[in-house]
């Protein structure tokens, strides 16, 4: 069973967290109302203060307590057009595309980590239920986990027929299936909302916020209440009635019978279904395992490293079958404690040594598939000669660890 559980008891006010559970297991944790979080995604008419093109950046004002990074990469194709540069070709230096004291309309891409100023980015993304709309970027994409190829084709279609030349869609994995007048609608809601940030940033001089994000629980029910929840359940009325509200408003009241409110005055929502004591155990180093063999994680600035054990589990008639038993474990729990740590970068594991060919290979299948179930890019890359796996996990702000040490220093 598939639940996402909202709590607004928290001893902070006006914060949420946001916990999704399978089978009763904690696999994500969300929390609301940090820095970072509170900037993520707002669009700005900003004024660009600093160009440094030794670097290939510049710092964009937005009038927050801290300027926008932006590094050439983050320089959208229409932009690179009207400059007279080729969007295809490697991008010029920076300081001969944007000048100091300009404007444009960028968007926070990352939040604040530790000393380093939020990431900003003029390659404006819009989420919707079925698409994300890229305005100022072609790129069409079809989400990784949309296999069908008949449906990835009808999505690449319907989404030429939809945007211009120059303007880009993605598919979302709720896509899939979805009826060809949902998408049209979707599409057209973020185009008018695009258009509504144009007209306005016309009208204004930077700095000046022009769009802000949805919220923590809105962006969770659009983008993971799917088929695969059963349940949606909050201690919050206000909270409860905005999602009804919500989901009328994106047409996906079939899903209204699995929205329940959470009424217990004697127990919390979290400690009524373990979370509170499953956060407690989360960022413990070892990681006990199915198998009877655990996970010992290390994080470092570097890199993460994951050593993979049999513990107790040796007592086996087939030891390589004990060991095969205990990495395919580990390989279905290392990408659940991905998600729930917030873990990026580079992840290097070092499975149980195995010496039949046809068991490496099924743990690393297994890996890869589980690793799929990740909505941040997650990738396995290779084998090194050592025996060592080597993953990769594109980084979305910060780690579990920082934000619970926050939340205790905020409370």
């Amino acid at each position: 069973m598939k639940q996402i559980l909202i709590s607004s008891d928290s001893r902070s006010i006006g914060e949420k967290r946001v916990a999704i559970t399978e089978n009763g297991k904690l696999v994500e944790i969300f929390y609301e109302d940090f820095q970072q979080d509170r900037l993520v995604s707002n669009i700005y008419k900003g004024k660009v203060e600093d160009v440094l093109s030794g670097l290939g950046s510049a710092f964009v004002d937005v009038g927050e307590e801290q300027s926008l990074f932006l590094s050439r990469s983050e320089i959208n194709q229409a932009i690179l057009r009207s400059r007279g540069f080729d969007p295809n070709e490697y991008p010029p230096r920076i300081n001969k595309i944007i000048h100091e004291g300009e404007s444009l309309i960028v968007q926070v891409k990352r939040g604040e980590i530790g000393t380093k100023n939020p990431q900003g980015t003029t390659k404006i993304s819009l989420p919707g239920r079925y698409w994300v709309f890229l305005p100022k970027d072609s790129r069409l994409g079809i989400s990784r986990r949309i296999t069908d190829d008949k449906e990835t084709q009808r999505l690449k279609d319907i989404a030429r027929n939809l945007k211009e030349e120059n303007e880009g869609l993605i598919a979302r994995t709720a896509s899939e299936n979805a009826s060809k007048e949902d998408l049209k609608r979707d599409f057209n809601f973020l185009l008018g909302t695009w258009k509504g940030i144009e007209e306005e940033a016309t009208k204004v001089k930077p700095p000046h916020l022009l769009h802000s994000h949805a919220g923590i629980v809105r962006k969770i029910i659009r983008d993971r209440l799917l088929e695969d929840v059963d349940q949606v359940l909050t201690d919050s009325k206000d909270v409860y009635e905005d999602i009804l509200d919500y989901i009328h408003y994106l047409r996906m009241d079939e899903f209204k019978d699995s929205i329940d409110l959470y009424e217990n005055e004697n127990t919390s929502l979290f400690s009524k279904y373990g979370v509170e004591e499953q956060l407690k155990g989360c960022l413990k180093r070892e990681v006990s395992l199915e198998s009877g063999g655990y996970l010992a994680i290390d994080e470092t600035e570097a890199l993460t490293a994951i050593d993979v054990n049999t513990g107790g589990n040796v007592n086996h008639k087939n030891q390589a079958q004990a060991i095969l038993n205990t990495n395919l474990a580990a390989a279905r729990e290392i990408p659940i404690q991905l998600r729930l740590r917030k873990i990026s970068g580079i992840i290097i594991v070092d499975f149980v040594d195995m010496y039949d060919n046809e068991d490496q290979q099924k743990v690393i299948n297994e890996l890869k598939d589980s690793l799929r179930e990740d909505r941040v890019p997650a990738d396995f890359i290779d084998m090194t000669p050592l025996g060592l796996v080597e993953i990769t996990r594109k980084r979305e702000g910060e780690s579990l660890a920082d934000l619970m040490e926050e939340y205790e220093n905020d409370v």
